[in-house]
């Protein structure tokens, strides 16, 4: 059975331990946010909501996600294309250390009450400065990281010229270079707005260009979380079942798409926002819903899989299929309750790239719904579904029969708890319950208390959901620790945990699909076409600026 070296295991190994920290004070955060919400908890003098709700968001969203997403990349490109060498393993760790002081350096600030500005950070909310310099420094250690394995991957295509790279590697490039041509907007807001306007530097900053810098980054953002779980479902999925990859090039294709329509589409965000004329915000809707193509070829894809190997093995009629998939097989199910997920979180997204849509659920809680059931549960899910054999393959222990009933009741119970949250949250938004406040209780206004009254549309409702998921994510975690630590070690080749990667037939697959100039060129174009007028506008007619605020 084919295994990765003790070093590279120990390097995915500290990004995905990391990840599980950042998880674990990111979900308490959250449970103290429901029952905040709910008025049924009161927090002391020194912590307020908005601090829960910053570090709930950015250890989430951002430090969970990343660091877990590289050690997932670093085992799958060690395992596909072969050992690191001295260079890339040197430039990895320089790379995990940068992030990690940047992330230590971001939450000290969030902890002591000096970054209260949420995950968002819009201005003119001012943080301390060192709390950009911490998000500065976050980026560009994932870049270097970024940078260690795109030079793996170079370096395996030197040493087999004319071949197509393992799809797993394709797809891994694909994601990083849709991360680093994403995070330049950050890295120009924070570097040459937020830092000299939190230090005084400068007296005002540009309120719509740093919003909009924000969003070019923020909305590719969520395919950086993505395509990591389609990496999963089009290569480990097809393994667990026994089949193959539906097609390679469809595959290729798809993750191509991802690069092009994802970032030139960050106005759907500001759809409601002066400043940006109406034909700029229309060109990049248009965009937006072309990056529902790559999503329902991988629809197409998977169910083509599910079929194809299904019939392979006896079925027959229209779902027969359906009945002959590994539901036993944790690996699997946790991935397939996760791509099930997407299928209402998709139909969300399109509802808030639609402008009339928009209007209706625009900072409501539906956003909060609509995001929780998208990166909450089909990206988080699909790191659950893998943590429970990665890390018993990068540690040599046992996926015990104990742990994989206790990963059973993990999933069904975070699909249970973000059901009911989820659910809650879309509703009342839909009523028009706002998000970002903590509670209110809007001076027992009749239309607003209309809000809590139904069996769904309440804010218990929202507070068991998010219990739930506090009590599925501490079990989580005790996974993750048990199997890190405790498991037995595995003896045979029966109790060793493999890498579940499908066989990908490359035959006819095109080549220039692999030649990345073409479609960074064509991604920088479509930038440059959506973004340039609007921006340079946006500098030439700025208004005065604004000063920091400071509201807790």
């Amino acid at each position: 059975m084919k295994q990765i070296s003790l070093a590279d295991k120990r390097l995915a190994l500290t990004n995905i331990i990391f990840a599980y920290i950042a998880f674990l004070i990111g979900t308490f955060c959250g449970l103290l946010q429901v029952f905040i919400r709910n008025d049924a908890l009161t927090l002391p003098p020194w912590l307020d909501y908005y601090q829960i709700l910053t570090a709930h968001g950015v250890l989430l969203a951002l430090i969970f996600t990343t660091y877990f997403i590289f050690g997932f990349l670093i085992s799958g490109m060690s395992y596909s294309l072969g050992s690191f060498g001295p260079k890339v393993h040197l430039f990895s760790w320089i790379g995990f250390i940068v992030t990690t002081a940047g992330t230590l350096l971001a939450i000290v600030e969030i902890i002591a009450g000096r970054a209260s500005v949420l995950y968002t950070f819009y201005a003119p909310l001012q943080a301390s400065g060192w709390y950009y310099v911490g998000l500065a420094l976050f980026v560009v250690g994932t870049w270097i990281y970024s940078f260690a394995l795109i030079g793996h991957y170079v370096k395996w295509r030197k040493q087999n010229k004319g071949q197509l790279s393992p799809l797993f590697a394709f797809m891994t490039i694909s994601t990083l270079i849709l991360w680093i041509i994403a995070c330049l907007g950050v890295v120009a807001t924070v570097l040459f707005q937020f830092i000299p306007w939190a230090f005084g530097w400068v007296d005002t900053i540009n309120v719509e260009l740093s919003r909009s810098l924000f969003w070019y980054f923020g909305h590719p953002l969520v395919y950086f979380w993505l395509l990591p779980a389609y990496i999963a479902w089009y290569l480990i999925v097809p393994k667990i079942i026994g089949g193959k990859v539906f097609s390679d090039s469809l595959a290729r294709l798809s993750f191509v798409l991802f690069i092009l329509f994802s970032i030139p589409v960050g106005f759907h965000h500001q759809l409601t926002e002066p400043g940006i004329s109406s034909f700029w915000k229309f060109l990049q809707t248009i965009l937006t819903f072309m990056v529902i193509i790559p999503s329902l070829m991988t629809a197409f894809s998977m169910f083509g899989t599910f079929e194809k190997t299904g019939r392979d093995k006896g079925a027959t009629g229209l779902f027969g299929w359906f009945f002959k998939l590994p539901w036993k097989d944790i690996r699997f199910t946790s991935l397939f309750i996760a791509m099930f997920f997407f299928i209402p979180g998709g139909a969300g997204g399109i509802i808030n790239a639609s402008f009339q849509l928009n209007e209706v659920i625009h900072n409501t809680l539906w956003v909060v719904g609509h995001f929780h059931i998208t990166v909450g549960t089909p990206v988080a899910m699909t790191f659950m579904g893998l943590t429970f054999w990665l890390i018993p393959y990068l540690t040599g222990r046992k996926l015990t029969k104990a742990i994989q009933k206790l990963a059973f009741i993990q999933v069904i119970t975070w699909s249970i708890g973000m059901l009911l949250m989820s659910t809650s949250q879309h509703i009342l938004g839909l009523l028009g319950a706002p998000r970002r406040t903590a509670y209110a209780g809007y001076m027992d206004d009749p239309n607003a208390l209309e809000w809590f009254q139904g069996i769904l549309s309440n804010h218990v409702t929202m507070a068991i959901g998010g219990t739930i998921l506090f009590l599925s994510a501490m079990i989580l975690i005790y996974i993750v620790f048990y199997t890190l630590l405790a498991s037995p070690k595995a003896n045979s080749i029966e109790d060793t945990v493999e890498f579940p990667m499908a066989e990908s037939d490359v035959s006819d697959t095109p080549k220039f699909l692999e030649n990345w100039w073409i479609w960074i060129g064509i991604a920088i174009a479509l930038i440059a076409i959506a973004y340039t007028i609007p921006l340079i506008q946006m500098i030439e007619h700025a208004p005065p600026g604004s000063s920091g605020f400071k509201t807790w």
